[in-house]
């Protein structure tokens, strides 16, 4: 009998833990969407797709694997974000604070990026292609092709 309710605790802990990591990211998202602010929540893997977001402060907020394609993230900050591998395909991303976030692998494709801060932002293996880029330091090349050369 013993055997069988540990088994049963032991096969039923990960949904518990499952349904509470989707709550609380339920709960952030609803703060996000009602107040703009949702400074260093886990938002990784959310789907925010076509959200608007303009203004948002996003600093610190994890967003790895996030769906933001057709979002309007015009004057956000995501200062210190972790974007690694999110989409934000047809993304509106003008005058955005990407100062010092993880960029990598971040799927831009399609997107507007006009006037956005990327310093010291790691941006490896990022698909910028069709990307409308204007004023800001991303470029195709190596680790080092988004820092203007100022001498």
């Amino acid at each position: 009998m013993k055997i069988r309710l540990l088994a049963a605790v032991v096969l039923a802990t990960p949904l518990f833990i499952a349904s509470t990591v989707k709550a609380q990211n339920t709960n952030q998202v609803q703060q996000l969407l009602q107040t703009g602010e949702c400074i260093k929540c886990n938002l990784s893997g959310v789907k925010l797709t076509g959200a608007h977001l303009i203004g948002a402060d996003l600093r610190g907020a994890n967003l790895k694997g996030a769906d933001l394609s057709k979002a309007n993230l015009e004057g956000a900050d995501l200062t210190g974000a972790n974007l690694e591998g999110a989409n934000l395909t047809s993304a509106f991303v003008t005058n955005v604070n990407f100062k010092q976030a993880d960029l990598d692998k971040v799927n831009f494709s399609k997107a507007t990026i006009h006037n956005a801060n990327v310093y010291q932002a790691s941006m490896n293996d990022m698909d910028i292609s069709d990307a409308d880029i204007y004023g800001t330091g991303i470029g195709i090349g190596g680790e080092d092709a988004a820092i203007p050369d100022w001498d």
